[in-house]
C-alpha cells in the first residue's frame, strides 16, 4: 500500500494508507445539497441516487505534492476537510477533490478515479478540535487571470465527522485505521472551472491556526 509522509504534532511521520474514500453530497442542510446538485447538473452531471454517498478510489491518488499531471483541461478542485484514521488516532487535513468535470458528466464514479487527490502535509488531531468543531472554516481560492475567492464557509455546512463515519461504516463509531476520507464541499462563489492554481485552507479560529495547501496541474494532451 502507498505510504505518505505527513506532519503530526510538527514531526514527520510515514503513514501507510489502505483505503481512500470520497464522500459526496454531505451537506447538513438539504437546500445546500440541492444547490450543489444544481451546480453540477448545469454542467451535465446526473443527480445522485442517494445522499450522502461514498466513492472508493485508488489509494495511489492521495498526494501531498504541489504539482501533478491531469489529462485535458476539464478538471477543477473543491476544498474539503479530510479525516485520516491512524494508529495514533483520528486526524484532520485539508484537501481538494480534484475531479474531471467532462468525465463526471457521464460517470461520476469514473471521474473520481481520474485525478490525484491533494491533501495538506500537516494533519491535526481531531481530539483537539472536537469540542469546537463547528467553528472551523473552509476556504479556497482559484487563480485564473487573477486570484479570487472560490469557496468559503463553516464546516457546519457538511455533516459532522462522527455522523459521516457512522454512515460510512454502518454505525460503527471509528473509521478503520489506514483510511482517508474526503468529506464533501460547499457551494461555489464563482463559476466552476479549471484554474492555474488552487489554494485551500482550514481555519481553527479558537486555537488560532490554519492548515494550508496549494497546487497546480500540468495538462497532458488528448490524443484522440
Amino acid at each position: 500500500m502507498p505510504v505518505i509522509e505527513f506532519l503530526l504534532h510538527g514531526k514527520p511521520a510515514v503513514i501507510e494508507v489502505n483505503d481512500l474514500v470520497i464522500a459526496g453530497w454531505t451537506g447538513r442542510d438539504s437546500a445546500t445539497v440541492e444547490h450543489h446538485i444544481a451546480e453540477l447538473q448545469a454542467i451535465g452531471v446526473a443527480r445522485p441516487r442517494s445522499v450522502p454517498c461514498f466513492y472508493r478510489v485508488g489509494v495511489n491518488l492521495l498526494t501531498t505534492e504541489e504539482t501533478f499531471d491531469v489529462t485535458g483541461a476539464d478538471g477543477s478542485g473543491e476544498v474539503e476537510f479530510v479525516l485520516v484514521s491512524l494508529p495514533q488516532g483520528l486526524y484532520v487535513g485539508v484537501g481538494s477533490d480534484h475531479t474531471d468535470r467532462k468525465v463526471e458528466s457521464y460517470g461520476v464514479t469514473v471521474s473520481k478515479q481520474m485525478c490525484p487527490k491533494p491533501i495538506s502535509r500537516e494533519l491535526w488531531p481531531f481530539a483537539e478540535m472536537k469540542d469546537h468543531w463547528d467553528s472551523l472554516v473552509l476556504r479556497s481560492w482559484v487563480t485564473r487571470d487573477q486570484q479570487m475567492l472560490y469557496q468559503e464557509g463553516v464546516v457546519t455546512r457538511m455533516l459532522a465527522p462522527e455522523d459521516l463515519i457512522g454512515r460510512y461504516t454502518g454505525g460503527r463509531a471509528t473509521l478503520p485505521s489506514g483510511t482517508a476520507m474526503f468529506c464533501g464541499t460547499m457551494p461555489l462563489l464563482t463559476p466552476i472551472g479549471p484554474a492555474v492554481e488552487f489554494q485551500m485552507e482550514l481555519e481553527d479560529p479558537v486555537l488560532g491556526r490554519k492548515l494550508r495547501h496549494r497546487y497546480s496541474t500540468r495538462e497532458l494532451p488528448y490524443n484522440d
